[in-house]
């Protein structure tokens, strides 16, 4: 560091050191933990009495900077003595394995990863035994630099989480560059988008201009209230369009996806929306003020324009005024209840129900304008199509949710029975409706079963607003909801279950995974049961909330009283059966239909927006098993390498980032179905690679975590298989290096690299700016 860095440094540790110890400008044990933001103390105490050179129990501002200076500054020598101190308790001078087993404790700990205790005795075995070069039953300083020199990733940058805080932010110069916007690699991804926009544009301002040239006698206010007012008719009649959902699943079958930007119908949707809301306010403005300059010369008052319908403006009996006064507050609530804070912050029904208005708008539209009729009669009878469709298509059939699981992070994994004529396609999404839960409302979420799998299809569905909630209750609790009439067949039934229920105990408490096969040899065998039979078929994702308005409430109903609910817990309390009825309507097509048309596929699903790739894993290793062959007299294997219509793809990079240990749960046991598929060796490498990140554990190079990442890479080689998820793919700490991870992408050379993304807003920002630099497709699932 120049000497102008070391002094803005020193001030700035100064300013924090004051900010913690307060007035006796000495820091205390508690205050440090404080500061530390540590989940076990045993590294607060560790780190605290290294700091106190001089053991008086507090650190003062000179015994702070001594240990910042050497954890920021010093060598790689000087911090891997500290952290040996820290493994060291008893001050003997080296580590013996209880020690170990203490210190890798604390680091399960911090990193929120729970282990039973045998796991963690092999943990400390394998790090020791490895470390203890010697054989001598301890560890000393030298045997320690020796092991982590295996790891030279962890020495770029070992410290801690004081080194970090303590540090001050760079102050480096930011280098000029191009915006993102006017970059060409941002142009060349979003081409379809941006010509779509620019036509849509181009093609508001002739309708702005036409009509203000037309309506020139009136004024220049009058002129511009019918300018927009015939951007009003087109646009009014477009944001219905955009939401023909079949109509557009069946165009993404065409050559027209090609041209059209039909996988951003939902961002489409938004920006006319927008535009709507911003012609209406201008129109409104504009009539205002032109019915002010009117009143001047006529007898009727500003209010009488606003307010009456006698002064007779508007064909229908003089109504524009009040019916574009209803309009502006109908128009202004959509935009409002639409809005992204309102949808995500568990008030879905909210935006639910106030988007259903746009019923009263065309009607309203119709009565306001004399020629919106013209505009809207076309698509009106399209969507009227639709509608009925929709309808057809949920009546028929008869399904039944037959079977629920209850998962963690309250995750409702739904299995209905698939009727023979429901066909989709892998990523795709339905409505369903599930009267015993709400009689008249329709929610979107992803198929999760691949459509390969025949007999029943599957949803999860993670909690995350009213509905999704009492879903997830209605199963949570089913004794406070039963109600059965049938009291003398419900006791018969419960008998014949108490016959059987020590058989059904002894099965569910072992700790193997029993995978249930399906009728056909093509069916993938997906549903394992886990953990003494709380958690079955957690092979796959979870809830996927779309963007997309809802449909129509009451598709389907007829009012009926819903059939009898009748739930058999014999295979433990979170996994069911049951027969309950339900609509459907769907599927509707997602951009990840673009899948199998690429070369080198990346799949990255953040947290709970994994759900679309369920479907689609299993699929495409269905489609690969097909490939793939046999020798009849030895046992080698291989998978040709083939391009055929159904399939392109060469290499499947599959990135999962979960918050917690916990949510891999969801989807470990198809995970470990589509590893067992591939476990032969292939010339070219693996076909399905897959990534799993824990942004809760702390990263390699974290000193409260470096034993604990040594130790799970030493076991999971060992064992051949990861101790966090149980897959051969270890589980990578903390968040993706994404230049680093789509640097290798690159560097694969394995075709055209398409990325889809299912999860966080933000994120996505990341990912898609890392796509337009290095040139990748780039697809966001609408979630």
């Amino acid at each position: 560091m120049s000497v102008d860095e070391d002094a803005r440094w020193l001030e700035w540790v100064t300013k924090q050191f004051e900010t913690i110890a307060g007035d006796d400008k000495e820091i205390d044990i508690d205050e440090f933990k404080t500061a530390l933001k540590v989940r076990e103390s045993f590294f607060a105490e560790r780190f605290f009495a290294l700091f106190d050179s001089d053991g008086s129990g507090s650190i003062s501002l000179d015994e702070l900077l001594k240990a910042l200076n050497l954890l920021i500054h010093g060598d790689e020598t000087d911090k891997l003595r500290f952290l040996f101190q820290v493994y060291d308790v008893d001050g003997s001078g080296s580590i013996d394995p209880d020690e170990l087993r203490t210190v890798l404790k604390s680091c399960l700990h911090e990193s929120a990863i729970s282990l039973p205790e045998e796991k963690l005795d092999d943990l400390t075995l394998v790090l020791f035994e490895s470390a203890d070069k010697d054989n001598s039953g301890s560890i000393t300083f030298e045997e320690l630099k020796a092991e982590l020199e295996n790891f030279p990733e962890v020495m770029e940058n070992l410290t801690i989480s004081a080194a970090n805080w303590l540090k001050p932010p760079d102050l480096e110069q930011k280098k000029p560059h191009t915006p993102r916007y006017l970059t060409r690699a941002y142009w060349q991804n979003n081409s379809r988008k941006l010509l779509f926009l620019c036509l849509y544009t181009l093609l508001n301002l002739l309708l702005f201009v036409a009509a203000m040239l037309y309506h020139s006698y009136g004024g220049g206010w009058f002129m511009l209230a019918k300018g927009c007012g015939q951007c009003l008719n087109f646009n009014c009649t477009f944001v219905m369009v955009l939401m023909l959902r079949r109509c557009l699943t069946w165009l993404r079958t065409t050559w027209v996806v090609r041209i059209l930007p039909l996988d951003q119908n939902i961002l489409l949707h938004q920006i006319v929306g927008y535009a709507i809301l911003l012609f209406t306010l201008v129109h409104t403005v504009a009539h205002v003020i032109n019915f002010a300059r009117m009143s001047e010369s006529s007898e009727f008052s500003l209010w009488e324009y606003l307010l009456t319908t006698r002064p007779g403006i508007g064909w229908v009996k003089g109504t524009a005024s009040v019916t574009g006064v209803i309009l502006q507050l109908l128009i202004c609530l959509m935009v409002v209840c639409s809005s992204t804070f309102v949808r995500r912050s568990g008030h879905f029904e909210v935006f639910y129900w106030t988007h259903l208005s746009y019923i009263w708008v065309w009607i309203l539209l119709i009565i306001h304008c004399a020629n919106f009729w013209k505009w809207f009669v076309v698509p009106g009878l399209v969507f009227l199509l639709d509608k009925i469709v929709g309808i057809a298509v949920s009546r028929m059939g008869g399904l039944y949710i037959v079977e629920v699981n209850l998962l963690p992070s309250k995750v409702t994994h739904l299995v209905i029975r698939r009727p023979q004529f429901f066909q989709f396609k892998p990523g795709d999404y339905i409505y369903i409706n599930i009267p015993v839960i709400a009689k008249y409302e329709w929610h979107p979420f992803t198929i999760s079963s691949a459509p390969e799998q025949s007999d029943t299809m599957w949803l999860h569905v993670r909690s995350m607003g009213q509905w999704t909630n009492r879903l997830y209750e209605y199963f949570r609790q089913p004794e406070r909801q039963v109600v059965c009439p049938k009291r003398l067949a419900t006791s018969l039934r419960k008998r014949r279950l108490q016959g059987k229920q020590q058989k059904d105990q002894m099965f569910l408490s072992s700790d193997s995974e029993r995978a249930v096969a399906s009728s056909q040899d093509d069916t993938i065998e997906l549903t394992m049961f886990r953990q003494n039979g709380s958690q079955s078929r957690s092979a796959s994702n979870s809830e996927s909330h779309m963007e997309s308005p809802p449909e129509e409430p009451g598709l389907g109903e007829r009012g009926e009283v819903p059939p009898l609910r009748e739930i058999s817990a014999k295979s433990g309390e979170n996994h069911m059966f049951c027969n309950i009825k339900c609509y459907v309507d769907g599927p509707y097509g997602t951009p990840t239909r673009q899948i199998f048309a690429s070369e080198h596929a990346v799949l990255i699903g953040a947290g709970i927006g994994i759900t679309p790739f369920a479907s689609i894993l299993q699929s495409i290793m269905y489609r690969y098993r097909m490939r793939k062959h046999n020798c009849p007299n030895c046992s080698y294997s291989w998978c040709e390498n083939i391009k055929d219509s159904d399939m392109k793809l060469r290499k499947v990079d599959f990135i999962w980032i979960n918050r917690d240990q916990k949510s891999f749960e969801w989807f470990v046991s198809l995970l470990t179905k589509l590893e067992m598929d591939q476990a032969d060796g292939e010339p070219e490498g693996q076909f399905l690679e897959m990534h799993m990140y824990m942004t809760s554990a702390l990263s390699k190079n974290d000193m409260k975590a470096i034993g604990l990442q040594m130790a799970l890479d030493l076991l999971a080689k060992k064992e051949e298989k990861d101790s966090i998820t149980g897959l051969r793919t270890r589980t990578q700490p903390g968040r993706p290096q994404w230049e680093k991870v789509f640097q290798k992408l690159s560097e694969e050379n394995k075709g055209k690299v398409h990325v889809f993304y299912c999860g966080a807003p933000a994120l996505a920002k990341v990912i898609k700016a890392q796509c337009e630099h290095f040139g990748f497709n780039f697809y966001k699932e609408n979630f």
